[in-house]
């Protein structure tokens, strides 16, 4: 969560002249509803299914550069279809990166109720080994703007 993956995502899109689509945005669109709601009257689960509906259908997309939830990795069906189908990178911020990132954002559901900072701290011990496991690369984002970030992509994924 606060990594980048939207931002990043557009402008790498943008740099590899791919289209660039966003599960949130997508499930936003299907239901009419933005993602706080959804939580507020399915809860996570019902986010969660929607979310791995999604996942499903636009992996098998082609040419796109596909931005992800932060939570997408909880589902071990995502985790399979994810790195079945495309080539995974893990946007790495720190905690305090993320939390400097979200602290005004009142869009993330999960951070709404208690202290944000545990809260992140939780999600990432128990996501990070997750995208660890499906990463076919890893980048840091902190002190990087999204831009740089996208050019540093772009020229470590030519010298693979």
């Amino acid at each position: 969560m606060g990594a980048g993956k939207t931002t990043i995502g557009k402008h790498l899109a943008q740099h590899l002249k791919l289209r660039f689509v966003d599960s949130d945005g997508e499930i936003e669109a299907r239901t009419g509803a933005d993602i706080p709601w959804i939580f507020d009257v399915e809860g996570e689960e019902g986010f969660r299914d929607r979310e791995q509906q999604v996942i499903e259908e636009m992996t098998e997309w082609e040419g796109v550069v596909l931005a992800t939830g932060g939570g997408v990795v909880m589902r071990a069906e995502n985790r399979r279809v994810l790195a079945a189908r495309g080539f995974v990178i893990y946007l790495y911020a720190s905690i305090d990166e993320q939390v400097r990132r979200t602290s005004k954002d009142r869009r993330r559901p999960l951070l709404q109720e208690g202290d944000p900072e545990q809260t992140l701290r939780e999600l990432m011990a128990f996501r990070d080994p997750l995208y660890r496991e499906i990463a076919d690369h890893i980048i840091e984002t902190d002190q990087c703007s999204p831009r740089t970030v996208a050019q540093r992509l772009v020229k470590e994924l030519s010298e693979l």
